[in-house]
């Protein structure tokens, strides 16, 4: 039973629970503060060191206690119960992958539009970034292709969330900004044989990231 399940340690089960599920341009919800703010600073000291840009396998890094505690908060059986009663559906045979983002470099290739993989079902971004100034990275729910054209944009500050159900019309994007843009990714995919297959995959980027030539290379390449 959901009720029988443990409490959040750090997530903010009320204000999780009221985010208003908005349908323009698709269904998707925004929580200011979901995870509370008396554990920021514990859990920015112990979030991954990301040194370059892109997106990396949580498995590959490493990260400290408080840390920790926020992701078996966002991996547990009730917060995945919190967003099957926010979009209304089953999400019981579907698992999570995790990504992180740390960095961006403002180059014209970062933050291109997409609709999100035909295997993944919801898609959970929390911010991590100590701050964010700048009116460019904000991620934009968008209507179209066009990262002009958008509905909503959201910061990728500490404990700001936004979740969306994936379909053919969830576009998002944001403008290219270089700054220290750390973010997770949390998504229901369709098959453990995906997560297998997504970890592997950031595996062998953030191994090639690690070289500088192919770093190089990786960071101006066209989308």
């Amino acid at each position: 039973m959901y009720d029988e399940q443990p409490n959040f340690s750090m997530l903010n089960e009320e204000e999780i629970a009221i985010a208003k599920l908005r349908t323009d341009p698709y269904e998707y919800a925004y929580v200011e503060q979901a995870i509370r703010p008396e554990f920021r600073e514990p859990v920015l000291a112990d979030a991954p060191v990301i040194p370059d840009r892109g997106s990396y396998g949580l498995p590959n890094l490493n990260y400290g206690p408080a840390f920790g505690t926020v992701i078996k908060d966002l991996t547990s059986q009730r917060f995945k119960r919190l967003i099957e009663q926010k979009f209304d559906m089953d999400l019981s045979n579907n698992p999570p992958v995790l990504l992180m983002m740390g960095n961006t470099t403002g180059h014209y290739n970062e933050g291109f539009a997409h609709p999100d993989s035909r295997h993944k079902i919801v898609t959970v971004i929390v911010g991590f970034s100590r701050e964010w100034p700048y009116q460019n990275g904000r991620l934009r729910v968008l209507r179209s292709s066009d990262r002009n054209d958008f509905a909503f944009e959201f910061p990728p500050e500490f404990g700001h969330m936004l979740m969306f159900k994936v379909s053919e019309k969830s576009w998002h994007g944001f403008l290219p900004q270089k700054g220290p843009r750390m973010s997770l990714q949390l998504c229901y995919v369709d098959s453990e044989a995906y997560v297998r297959s997504e970890y592997a995959r950031h595996g062998v980027s953030a191994f090639a990231k690690s070289v500088p030539m192919l770093r190089k290379i990786i960071e101006w390449a066209p989308r």
